[in-house]
């Protein structure tokens, strides 16, 4: 299987302005590598909506299961039959990037089966706009299938950070403390890039090293995404030169820099996009009920979210409710069939508004 490896030592990287979503440069990002333990940001994006609408909530406890407990390392060790708190759990996939906790998560939110819920995550992944990724597991453990790309990585990492703002934190844990043991990060810029606030590593054999990280500076928020680097090192320094690359061409207004090798990604096939089917007009669909949503952002201000409401009914004629949620405004359409919630994101998704759907 060949492996497009670049002469700095990895497969693919970039760097994004996480508020507007511009690629700021790139190599390789749209080829198709391992995401390893990066595949975790998918199963948090997925706590994270559980959690947001009452499916789970932070005190809550989950049984561990024989299989979670069978997991492959990197794990916490978590017994079969034992119990362990939703947040614990967010701090054990975004710091230790436990494999058995990854599973727990999974079996929990999905009916006991971690297939069941490999499916709600390439679904949703296809929902937020990711085009060449398929999920097997909750973890990124070794399969031949799972298989995603350095633009793909960047879009759903910008969804965790659009959609859930307030989670954002735990991906900026340096250490965690649990049982009595203390964990370290393995997002090495936490501690030695200025503003860095997150992300997520990975590593398998196959897929390497890789990394996601993100730092405010200036008032400008980047990510880097790293796939398939040598070692440790290669990946700190590349997700470190990727943002100071993407900061100096902020401040000097280049123009965005794409670059690709010949040889293309380590599996021959994409996972297979499906049909697009011609869209009725939203106003057809809209008045469909069900149990889906669509929610076009959260705003720390109500002048910003009404701002938003006129963008969607502009683009799709049907007007949202703004919804407060602590200190956020939400944005949203609520009560709709699949079929409607699915029709008003591609229009709304079509006037460049970014979205999602919920249930």
């Amino acid at each position: 299987m060949p492996h497009c490896v670049v002469a700095g030592g990895y497969r693919a990287a970039m760097v994004a302005d996480m508020d507007t979503g511009r690629v700021l440069y790139s190599e390789n990002a749209n080829d198709l590598n391992y995401p390893a333990s990066l595949t975790k940001i998918m199963t948090m994006y997925l706590t994270f909506d559980a959690l947001e609408h009452g499916r789970l909530h932070l005190d809550d406890y989950l049984i561990v299961s024989q299989s979670a407990a069978n997991a492959s390392p990197v794990k916490l060790g978590l017994a079969a039959g034992s119990k362990i708190k939703v947040e614990d759990a967010i701090k054990a996939v975004v710091v230790v990037s436990a494999n058995d906790v990854a599973r727990v998560l999974a079996e929990n939110l999905k009916g006991g089966k971690e297939g069941n819920f490999a499916s709600l995550m390439t679904h949703v992944a296809g929902e937020i706009g990711l085009q060449r990724t398929n999920f097997e597991n909750s973890s990124g453990l070794p399969n031949d299938d799972h298989m995603s790309t350095a633009r793909d990585i960047a879009l759903l990492s910008m969804a965790v950070y659009k959609h859930f703002p307030q989670y954002w934190k735990y991906f900026g844990i340096k250490t965690w403390t649990y049982n009595g043991k203390t964990y370290t990060n393995g997002n090495r810029l936490l501690g030695t890039y200025p503003g860095c606030d997150g992300m997520k590593t990975g590593f398998t054999n196959k897929s390497k090293y890789s990394l996601v990280a993100t730092a405010k500076r200036d008032g400008h928020h980047l990510m880097s995404v790293v796939l398939g680097a040598e070692n440790k090192d290669v990946r700190a320094a590349v997700a470190t030169n990727m943002l100071n690359k993407g900061f100096n061409m902020l401040g000097t207004n280049a123009a965005p820099v794409v670059k690709n090798t010949p040889v293309k990604s380590q599996n021959a096939q994409a996972p297979a996009a499906p049909a697009q089917k011609p869209q009725p007009p939203v106003q057809a669909l809209s008045d469909v009920h069900g149990n889906a949503g669509v929610q076009f952002g959260a705003f720390s201000s109500r002048s910003a979210a009404d701002a938003q409401v006129a963008r969607v009914k502009q683009a799709t004629g049907v007007t949202p409710r703004i919804e407060a949620a602590g200190n956020l405004y939400r944005v949203r359409i609520n009560g709709l069939s699949d079929g409607a919630a699915s029709n008003i994101k591609s229009h709304a998704a079509a006037a460049g508004i970014d979205c999602y759907i919920f249930h």
